[in-house]
């Protein structure tokens, strides 16, 4: 089942790189892609609770949805904040580079953070525990 989820994740990732891919995007567009979004890390120099609830906003699935449903909006004539072609198509982008982040994450087995500790996620722990041998 792990392997199963594990290549749903890798299907989910290709799909936004073949978007990227489609629509013409830049080389540094994949650099974003793959480290953009850990950004949200910043938060844990302040603590554990401040650093999952960044990190979360960066890698929850649902959050790129919001941003690519909000990138297809104004798209498509429902604009919200922009004039200009360019704009809404970095919107719709950053969507799909939040969503594919959170996906190839996941293949990796990096989830969404507890605020008790980094190592400590929705699909289970990572790394090692204090005084204690890894979880598998």
């Amino acid at each position: 089942m792990k392997n199963l989820l594990k290549l749903e994740e890798l299907a989910q990732f290709l799909l936004c790189l073949g978007l990227l891919v489609a629509g013409g995007s830049p080389w540094w567009i994949y650099v974003l892609l793959a480290l953009g979004p850990d950004v949200g890390m910043l938060g844990y120099l302040v603590g554990s609770r401040t650093g999952a609830i960044t990190y979360n906003a960066f890698h929850h699935k649902a959050v790129a949805l919001v941003v690519v449903v909000i990138g297809l909006g104004v798209l498509f004539g429902q604009n919200l904040w922009s004039d200009t072609a360019t704009e809404n198509v970095n919107i719709l982008a950053v969507g799909i580079i939040l969503y594919g982040h959170a996906s190839m994450d996941r293949i990796f087995g990096y989830g969404l953070k507890f605020g008790d500790s980094f190592h400590h996620t929705h699909l289970g722990w990572i790394g090692k525990r204090k005084g204690q041998e890894q979880v598998q």
